[in-house]
Formats: C-alpha cells, sequence, structure tokens
C-alpha cells in the first residue's frame, strides 16, 4: 500500500483577491476527509493552522470523536477521525512524516490547484509513482486555493480535477475524494 498522507492547509492560502490569509476550519472537511482518507487507505490526515483558537476547536471535535461520547455513538467515524494529527506549519508535517519514515527522507510534496500549471503532472503518472514504497505528501488548500509559495516549492503539482463543463470551483472535500479515487481506486 502507498505511504500517502494528506495535509487540509489553513495557511497559507489565498482569498478571492489573491491575498495571503489564514482560513477558517470547517468541520464538515475534516469529517469527509478523514472518512475519505481512512476508505483508501491513507497512512494520515494533517490539517495546519496557526490559530490556537482554531487548534483548540480542532482537538476538541477530535477528541469527541475517538475518545468522547461519539466515539461510542459512531465507531467507524472515530476510525477515520483518529487518522487526523493537528500541526500549525506545512514544515512541522514534513518533519513529522520524516521521522516516522523507515529510511528518514523527507516524503515527496504534491500540491492539488484547481489552476492550470505547466508544470502539472497527470493522475495516472502520480499513482504509478505512489508504488515506489517513498512517502508522499498530497497537500489541498483551503479557502480559494494554496499560496503560490506553497506551490513553487512543492516536488509536484497534481493536474486540477476537470468535470464535463467549464465549471470548477468544488469543495476541497469533494476534490480530496475525487482525487483519492483517481489515485488508489480500483480501476476497471
Amino acid at each position: 500500500m502507498p505511504n500517502l498522507h494528506l495535509v487540509l492547509v489553513h495557511y497559507p492560502v489565498v482569498n478571492k483577491s489573491g491575498d495571503v490569509i489564514t482560513s477558517a476550519l470547517t468541520n464538515l472537511d475534516l469529517h469527509d476527509i478523514s472518512r475519505a482518507a481512512k476508505t483508501y487507505g491513507v497512512a494520515s490526515l494533517y490539517v495546519v493552522t496557526p490559530l490556537k483558537d482554531q487548534g483548540r476547536l480542532i482537538e476538541r471535535l477530535i477528541a469527541h470523536w475517538t475518545r468522547g461520547a461519539g466515539a461510542i455513538y459512531n465507531p467507524e467515524r472515530k476510525q477515520a477521525l483518529e487518522l487526523v494529527h493537528l500541526k500549525e506549519s506545512l514544515h512541522e508535517v514534513v518533519e513529522d512524516i520524516r521521522a516516522g519514515s523507515e529510511t528518514g527522507d523527507s516524503p515527496r510534496t504534491v500540491v492539488t490547484s484547481a489552476r492550470n500549471n505547466r508544470r502539472a503532472i497527470r493522475f495516472s503518472e502520480l499513482r504509478q509513482r505512489l508504488q515506489n514504497g517513498k512517502d508522499y505528501l498530497l497537500i489541498f488548500g483551503t479557502a480559494w486555493g494554496l499560496a503560490d509559495s506553497l506551490i513553487s516549492e512543492a516536488d509536484y503539482i497534481l493536474e486540477p480535477v476537470r468535470g464535463m463543463s467549464g465549471y470548477n470551483h468544488l469543495s476541497v472535500r469533494s476534490a480530496a475524494a475525487i482525487i483519492l479515487d483517481r489515485l488508489l481506486g480500483q480501476s476497471n
């Protein structure tokens, strides 16, 4: 099974004007992305926010579903939310994965974006690369997407998800589910 880790970044992301911001937690993102991650055998899901109040909210939410009444009420949700780890920066995520790696190598970073990029790799190429036994970190942005500074530092940029129309503004949880299926789903 590939050593794929996901990260949901709340900073640095951009707003619709292109300004770099810190976005707020969306409860549904954590629930839905962690459930998709568990379904497809992802190793972990990190959530990045430097905001202390947002961090406390995430920790409280995770505790409810993994150790509190939610764990008893819905054991399947508990399994999914046990994948979630909170970090203040993407650097902390990379270091955490590197420290847990058998080889001590940093993960290959792969950013997602709804925008076209000449450096983009296809889903099929990343799917093949995931079989090489190395750790990969698939990075999703909230708000209107990842800041350009983060995109430019990535090892890979994944091609955008495209539908049948010109409309292209998926929620991050929908995009994550589609991308996981394209990378790790069973081929027909």
